[in-house]
């Protein structure tokens, strides 16, 4: 498996930085429409074509994925879905706002209030939910509203792309590039302190989402949602899915049954896990903890289990603190390495 080197990895970091914040800079001037006191509409590219939005926009409605990242960068919202999922992330001012906001919608796609949508009188609305199930949202009772833009993710390490898109949809980009760039900052801090005790380590991550009645686990590559933030700092996740054919997330995490845990990750030098902000594990994590051949794999004998928090971070300033996170959880798991 071919691996990039720890200074390779801060080199791509702040190439992506730059790339960024020239792109919420440049964001949005091709295809404005001018006026006398400058560009009235933008053509925005998104996932459902060419959208002719405000480029100023004063009232947004957001949903889905769209949601964390727009209450961080202050973006305009009179309306946004429940996220309940990342509410244990946010600031006490954007918690604050989101309870306030008005909801229009549920955890899914399925459950937009289109009447309460109509109600906040947006100036263009931002969907962020997943591709596959756009199916389940009516488009054009959307579109009679107000300019929609699509902007789903696919597979879970999406997010680092995908925020900066629906912020410059909003009108914010601004805020959003300065969130990136102290997350790059950190993240480059991060790598560079634990580059040598990280080198030559082949890691493993068991994630939330297994099924405990079926006797699955849930067991996560690179790009996942457990481990896409650990790889900015120089981890590397070994191996990949059998079957990557689905697409979206099913590229980069699977479901074994629990009897395959020693082929799954009897090779990783070192295994992580999600745990809750509270550091206890989910049921699905906990069932792995507590099975003998868990007890039996190398890294566990060897001390190299490691339970991580904020591992479904989704945004640069939440991702902040799962940096955080792991660098306390490898200060403790490489005291030695690090004296």
């Amino acid at each position: 498996m071919r691996r990039h080197s720890p200074a390779r990895r801060a080199t791509v970091l702040a190439g992506a930085a730059a790339l960024s914040l020239v792109l919420a800079a440049c964001g949005g001037e091709d295809g404005a429409a001018e006026s006398e006191d400058g560009p009235d509409t933008v053509t925005f590219s998104a996932d459902n074509g060419e959208i002719e939005i405000p480029a100023d926009p004063e009232r947004v409605v957001a949903t889905g994925y769209a949601v964390p990242v727009l209450l961080e960068v202050d973006a305009p919202l009179v309306g946004i879905s429940e996220w309940g999922r990342g509410t244990a992330l946010m600031t006490e001012e954007d918690l604050a706002t989101y309870e306030e906001t008005p909801k229009v919608m549920g955890e899914s796609a399925d459950s937009i209030n289109y009447d309460a949508v109509a109600a906040a009188e947006p100036d263009v609305i931002i969907l962020g939910v997943p591709l596959p199930v756009l199916g389940d949202v009516n488009m054009e009772r959307l579109e009679t509203i107000a300019p929609v833009v699509v902007l789903g993710p696919g597979r879970p390490d999406d997010w680092k792309d995908l925020g900066a898109r629906q912020s410059e949809a909003a009108g914010a980009s601004e805020q959003y590039a300065e969130n990136q760039e102290a997350y790059e900052a950190r993240a480059a801090e991060l790598t560079d302190k634990y580059a040598d005790v990280l080198e030559g380590l082949d890691f493993g991550h068991v994630g939330s989402y297994g099924d405990v009645t079926a006797g699955q686990f849930h067991r996560e590559f690179a790009g996942s949602w457990g481990t896409n933030i650990a790889t900015d700092i120089g981890v590397t996740y070994y191996g990949e899915v059998k079957d990557p054919t689905d697409g979206g997330s099913a590229e980069v995490s699977e479901y074994p049954s629990i009897e395959e845990l020693p082929d799954s990750l009897g090779d990783a030098d070192v295994i992580t896990y999600s745990v809750q902000g509270d550091g206890t594990p989910v049921e699905a994590v906990q069932y792995v903890l507590d099975s003998p051949l868990w007890k039996n794999l190398p890294a566990v004998e060897d001390g190299m289990a490691v339970g991580v928090r904020h591992t479904e971070a989704a945004t640069y300033a939440s991702a902040m603190q799962t940096l955080d996170a792991l660098d306390a959880a490898f200060e403790e798991a490489f005291a030695e390495e690090l004296e």
